[in-house]
């Protein structure tokens, strides 16, 4: 498609997990996903105190997920267009939620109304803090005046770089998701196994590893990174570092620290998870992402 006239606003899904300041402060807007506690229904006029909805987990609430509402992402997208703005939308892994195949499916639905307006849906193959990352360049670019195609590209050429790593404190999480066994719950538990996965190339989750004990699962996800930097090593190609919490805000600063001491990054951006991936991954997950030669 050729390059429009128009301004062109960027877009992402709170699966992003970026931090309310920063989406404030890039003034970045964000299509919910929903989030159900004990049969209450959050993410739209009503949410929880993220500290709140983990406690909650902690107590033993039912929580559950559902992806983006197509209705919801066409009032959005027209109220946008209608403003005069094209719409670059970097949606939640395809691999993990329908929200990118929603959000395409609100854009063809809204653009008719529009003639010669723009909706570009990248599917980011990323989830949390690796979709946030992904958002966080792509928003640099625009500042420095790349136009959307040239931003488009950069994203495309750049979607496997973008490395996901992390791990869980309470098997039961995953269990409850369906990613391991009741067996593997109830021996891993006992024996103190932390299980370390990360995103693939496909946006789905997968087991890297199992390490016995907290503070080797968070060093292990520092010795992933440094696996996956390859040529990335220099620190001005690594000009942020994504890391996000299940409300273990010591443990996202021990790992930003110890990636501080190996490598000597010093931009970092450390966040809560979001209802939405903290659904799936329980209190006490951290998660790391940054640019690497591969995932």
């Amino acid at each position: 498609m050729s390059e429009s006239k128009r301004p062109f606003i960027i877009s992402t899904d709170t699966t992003s997990d970026l931090p309310e300041e920063f989406v404030k402060a890039n003034n970045l807007t964000l299509h919910r996903l929903h989030y159900i506690v004990d049969g209450t229904t959050y993410g739209d006029d009503i949410e929880l105190e993220i500290t709140d909805f983990f406690n909650r987990m902690r107590n033993g609430a039912t929580v559950s997920t559902f992806a983006t509402n197509p209705d919801k992402s066409k009032e959005i997208f027209r109220k946008q267009l209608s403003e005069g703005y094209d719409i670059l939308h970097i949606a939640f892994s395809s691999g993990l939620s329908s929200a990118y195949n929603n959000s395409v499916i609100a854009a063809e639905e809204v653009l008719p109304e529009f003639p010669g307006a723009r909706i570009e849906v990248i599917d980011s193959l990323a989830a949390s803090g690796g979709q946030g990352l992904y958002v966080w360049y792509a928003l640099e670019l625009q500042k420095a005046g790349k136009s959307m195609d040239e931003i488009i590209s950069w994203l495309k050429d750049n979607k496997l770089h973008t490395c996901h790593t992390f791990t869980v404190d309470d098997l039961a999480y995953l269990h409850r998701g369906g990613r391991i066994s009741k067996t593997v719950k109830i021996f891993g538990t006992l024996l103190n196994v932390k299980p370390v996965l990360h995103v693939d190339n496909e946006g789905k989750l997968v087991p890297v590893k199992n390490v016995r004990g907290r503070k080797k699962a968070l060093l292990t996800l520092v010795d992933q990174m440094e696996e996956h930097l390859g040529n990335f090593r220099p620190a001005d190609e690594n000009k942020m570092i994504c890391i996000s919490h299940g409300d273990c805000i010591a443990d996202a600063e021990f790992v930003r620290d110890e990636i501080k001491k190996r490598f000597g990054y010093e931009n970092f951006m450390i966040s809560y998870l979001s209802p939405t991936i903290g659904s799936h991954a329980g209190p006490g997950t951290v998660a790391l992402f940054y640019m690497g030669r591969e995932r």
